[in-house]
């Protein structure tokens, strides 16, 4: 039997400039999946899509509300242990790559090893994500997209169950940008992860999730796989948009119009 991951009641909220009352950034949400998938999040600039991955990841503590994984409930660890949580089971790759500057790709790699970490591990990650050419080399000689491959093989070095990518890929050309999803699909595949994206990309959405939330106002609008949200066969006609087909053309497992 598969172990769940529970979200519920999740709500956070700031104190207002003047510090009188508090204003709710996000608001009751509530999904339950199954560990191992992989979930998309959207939503408009503001809806409070990085708030729900810093919440899920633990960077940041929720106002009220639960997150159960299997049979522990993250909401109620203490600060200590939600910092051996969160470097022991999650990983994170943001927008900005946030590798050492001074070291090469190895060294960036081989930092982020625990204490008594074999090594191999490091090896390992650097024939899965291609970086074999890279290892010797300093983030200053990199691409955008090579960097990135690096920020996620990092992530990925102390085997979290969770990883977090907060738009990784959006400043990437799309030859690159399919080519990162690949690898995402790849690590989130052989090394059975629950990872969280947060896209505004509706193709990477389809490529890469299992599971979609869409985000509106800090609340949940929507939720399903992505074939029940974006594919809607209940439409009716007065909804439907015509147009004028330009060019078909093939990208990855769906073809754009």
């Amino acid at each position: 039997m598969k172990k769940m991951i529970e979200i519920s009641n999740l709500s956070k909220s700031f104190p207002s400039p003047g510090g009188e009352e508090k204003v709710n950034v996000f608001c009751g949400a509530n999904f339950t999946l199954e560990q191992g998938e992989s979930v998309a999040i959207l939503g408009p600039s503001g809806s409070g899509k990085s708030t729900l991955l810093n919440l899920i990841g633990l960077l940041d503590k929720p106002t009220s509300g639960k997150i159960v994984v299997g049979e522990k409930d993250l909401s109620s660890l203490s600060d200590r242990e939600v910092a051996e949580y969160r470097n022991q089971k999650v990983g994170f790759v943001f927008q900005d790559y946030t590798l050492f500057p001074n070291m090469t790709v190895k060294e960036n790699l081989e930092f982020a090893l625990k204490k008594g970490q074999s090594q191999d591990d490091i090896n390992e990650l650097i024939e899965t994500i291609e970086l074999t050419n890279l290892q010797d080399r300093k983030p200053e000689t990199l691409s955008g997209g090579q960097k990135q491959r690096v920020a996620l093989a990092r992530a990925l070095v102390q085997k979290p169950s969770v990883l977090l990518l907060d738009e990784p890929l959006s400043a990437l050309d799309d030859e690159m940008r399919n080519k990162l999803q690949d690898y995402v699909l790849k690590v989130h595949k052989k090394y059975k992860l629950t990872t969280f994206l947060v896209s505004h990309d509706i193709s990477e959405v389809f490529k890469l999730s299992d599971y979609v939330i869409k985000l509106e106002n800090g609340s949940i609008l929507k939720q399903g796989n992505p074939e029940e949200l974006f594919l809607d066969k209940k439409t009716t006609g007065k909804h439907k948009t015509t147009g004028t087909i330009l060019s078909i053309k093939n990208s990855d497992v769906i073809k754009i119009i």
